[in-house]
């Protein structure tokens, strides 16, 4: 696609959509519009939410003197390489013609949440410099993507970025006992949640319980046990694909402390290579934009 100045991006997450006119030479985010997804509508609802965001920012663009003349769509879903959404389970839009209802307004762009991310910190971000790295994002799920030269690898099927979502078979030597563990249910936000209320913690929110970690064990051993699991996962990613750096994304990836120190020890454990394990592994930088601008940098061109 011709690139182009400023593009439309509009990011489709579990929780929130979050839109807004974007500048593609430097990533600034001229105008932004956010509604709650309230999933649980249904994926037409959701779209029509999303689709009267772009509409709106499309009119506001239409007083500039250099209105878009792309839109890009991130969605917290797999997304396979002809742009077809092949996942519902947070947002359901397989049976439905999404990108071809926001190319009514203008050129369209579906890409996956995470590699839209990965595509804004490569270009303004913690990517910057780095020929390839490996991003994690850390929230409410746990997703990952590898950028090589600015672009994601999206795989045969557009599914390269599952990383915390299947079962691990494991066995005990000793007992016997077998246990098929999901990352994510150890790991992800709204497990470090529950598991700290099930041990009697109370917290209104993942952020909280991080704060909590200094003067509360019960919240430095679920925290600390998900930094391990996770830790160790992305340390064979890293042994895997060998990327020139680690940037650490979402809710939780991107956030300073404890967590975040705890996490990277983990990693750094994990990795088998001596030469490797001291690789830079970074915070993203591109905040809570980093979605919107993501996409419309897919659907601009500027990747």
């Amino acid at each position: 696609m011709t690139a182009v100045d400023v593009a439309i991006g509009v990011d489709v997450g579990g929780t929130k959509i979050a839109a807004g006119l974007v500048r593609l030479h430097d990533g600034a985010v001229l105008e932004r519009l956010q509604r709650p997804t309230a999933a649980a509508r249904g994926g037409a609802a959701v779209l029509d939410d999303a689709f009267d965001m772009a509409r709106q920012l499309w009119h506001v663009a239409e007083r500039t003197a250099q209105p878009p003349t792309a839109i890009g769509v991130a969605l917290c879903e797999l997304v396979d390489p002809t742009q077809r959404p092949t996942s519902g389970h947070a947002v359901d839009w397989r049976a439905l013609a999404a990108r071809e209802r926001f190319a009514t307004l203008a050129p369209t762009t579906l890409e996956a949440d995470v590699r839209a991310h990965a595509i804004a910190e490569a270009r303004f971000g913690a990517g910057q410099g780095h020929g390839s790295f490996a991003f994690i994002s850390i929230g409410t799920g746990i997703s990952s993507t590898v950028m090589i030269d600015g672009m994601p690898w999206r795989g045969a099927r557009g599914n390269a970025l599952v990383l915390a979502s299947s079962p691990h078979p494991q066995w005990c030597g000793r007992c016997g006992a077998h246990e098929a563990v999901v990352l994510e249910d150890v790991a992800a936000g709204p497990a470090i949640l529950a598991r700290y209320r099930a041990a009697g913690g109370s917290a209104a929110d993942t952020a909280e319980i991080l704060a909590r970690i200094g003067h509360d064990p019960r919240a430095a051993t679920v925290v600390g046990e998900a930094a391990a699991a996770l830790g160790s996962a992305i340390g064979w990613l890293v042994d895997v694909i060998d990327p020139a750096a680690v940037v650490l994304g979402g809710g939780l990836g991107s956030v300073a402390g404890v967590y975040h120190d705890w996490l990277c020890q983990a990693i750094r454990a994990a990795i088998y290579a001596d030469d490797t394990r001291h690789l830079p592994i970074e915070r993203a930088r591109c905040g809570a934009d980093a979605g919107v601008i993501g996409a419309a940098l897919a659907a601009g061109g500027r990747r």
